[in-house]
């Protein structure tokens, strides 16, 4: 078979392309998907506080669930901020603490951990509501 250069050329570029936009996609696809091995758990916490409660109690309870991260080994990290959202969508939960953990078995170990209720304890006279969420990181 007898092929002009600028055909040859062509196929050339067709198959470089081919082979380039493959790479790209399988490199996107790797990107954005997680394997189970760096998957993480989330422990999502929102806190809605009665009316009332002061500034003072607030702060003790944000230091007494900051101070979990010490004292059970299972939470991997741990971090906490106010709600400042300008959306108004917060339904009265001003504070949120989110904590990693690498198994659902960790998870399970805190929640009844002592200390975890002990928390329970602290911040029971202050809390209207709590809603928590977990999910697996993706």
């Amino acid at each position: 078979m007898k092929f002009q250069l600028g055909t040859i050329v062509l196929l050339l570029s067709l198959f470089t392309f081919n082979i380039n936009t493959s790479a790209m996609s399988q490199s996107a696809t790797s990107s954005t998907h997680v394997s189970e091995k760096d998957s993480v758990l989330r422990h999502v916490v929102l806190f809605k506080y009665k009316a009332g409660t002061t500034a003072k109690d607030i702060k003790k309870v944000q230091q007494s669930f900051v101070g979990l991260k010490t004292k059970i080994p299972q939470i991997v990290s741990l971090e906490w901020g106010v709600n400042n959202s300008p959306e108004g969508l917060d339904k009265g939960y001003t504070h949120c603490f989110f904590l990693t953990f690498r198994s659902e078995e960790d998870r399970d170990a805190y929640l009844p951990h002592p200390d975890h209720k002990a928390f329970g304890e602290v911040i029971g006279p202050f809390l209207e509501d709590v809603l928590v969420v977990d999910y697996w990181t993706h």
